[in-house]
């Protein structure tokens, strides 16, 4: 049976169509003319004075949850939030300065959301980013007793000198992405469908070959912080695009970040994907649909012209990064 994420239940293109339906709502209304940019973006950015601007974004972990409940492992889960929230705010240049976190529930269990509280607090610590506070909700009605949903919120700052834009990204410019940790924090609707089957609980404890660790485990590994090695990256002044690669793949993301009138060519041979990838491909989803939804192994991409890269690659190994070039723009 092929698989594609709208068969496991999720639209992509209903996705997109609602952001343009809230890109009309606050069209009609006028937008604030502090507001730089438009709905869509990686983050929001709000000026504040000349010189300065505020980004903000809200993000969640989507259904990966219900694995880390199968799994009884919800560590993770507090990194996962932090990171898919500061990877996006820090595309734009943006230092994260604070983060809040939402937490609704059908009954609280406090051992396991300690565990997740924890990994947020150890995911902010290391991005320098200081938690500010949150909201935790019963919601009996709503949810199910041991159900729960988690959603965050970052704000950071960037100088209008170190902001990153695209809008100077042009022909001939290289594509560089550094490695992701597996899945991160996308397409796990689709995964759970294709991997998990009738019996979750059995299937993932099974190790394959591929990966020779048990399935749970390769899942649910979190998803990466990018927030220090692109703020150096910024410093080098090298950089003309960063884009954060979550759920619509390396190309739809890489779009968002690239001029009208610019295209963009991904060569998908030129990095060795990791084998939770190659697991996902034997149990029946289509190359092109493994290129719309997940990262492929590239978690982070940042576009730079052909003689800054030696510089910006440089940078990166500092940080224990092995930088690739993906692609380049046409």
């Amino acid at each position: 049976m092929k698989w594609n994420y709208e068969k496991a239940g999720v639209s992509i293109e209903k996705g997109n169509q609602w952001v343009d339906i809230v890109k009309k709502m606050v069209s009609e209304k006028g937008f604030n003319q502090n507001v730089v940019g438009s709905l869509g973006s990686f983050s929001g950015l709000y000026r504040i004075n000349e010189g300065q601007y505020l980004s903000a974004c809200c993000d969640g972990v989507g259904t990966k949850l219900e694995v880390a409940k199968l799994a009884e492992c919800y560590e993770g889960l507090g990194q996962d939030l932090v990171a898919m929230n500061v990877n996006d705010l820090v595309t734009c240049g943006a230092k994260p300065l604070f983060f809040l976190d939402y937490i609704a529930c059908g009954k609280l269990n406090t051992p396991v959301m300690t565990r997740i509280m924890q990994g947020i607090v150890d995911a902010c610590g290391e991005c320098d980013c200081a938690l500010l506070g949150g909201e935790t909700a019963e919601m009996p009605d709503v949810y199910p007793e041991d159900g729960f949903d988690l959603a965050g919120f970052s704000v950071g700052l960037v100088e209008s000198s170190s902001l990153v834009t695209g809008e100077n990204i042009t022909s001939g410019d290289l594509i560089m992405g550094i490695r992701s940790s597996g899945l991160h924090s996308n397409g796990f609707t689709l995964v759970r469908k294709t991997l998990l089957g009738e019996d979750p609980h059995s299937r993932l404890e099974e190790v394959p070959e591929k990966i020779g660790i048990p399935l749970w485990k390769a899942l649910l590994e979190p998803t990466r912080l990018y927030v220090r090695q692109a703020l150096a990256a910024i410093r080098t002044g090298t950089v003309k695009g960063m884009a954060h690669i979550t759920g619509g793949g390396l190309e739809e993301n890489i779009r968002r970040i690239v001029p009208e009138g610019r295209s963009i060519n991904i060569d998908y041979t030129l990095w060795k994907r990791p084998p939770v990838f190659d697991l996902l491909t034997e149990s029946g989803i289509d190359e092109s649909e493994m290129r719309r939804v997940f990262n492929l192994g590239i978690g982070f991409v940042f576009i730079v012209s052909e003689e800054d890269a030696p510089a910006l690659s440089g940078t990166l190994e500092e940080f224990g990064e092995s930088p690739v070039t993906i692609g380049k723009v046409l």
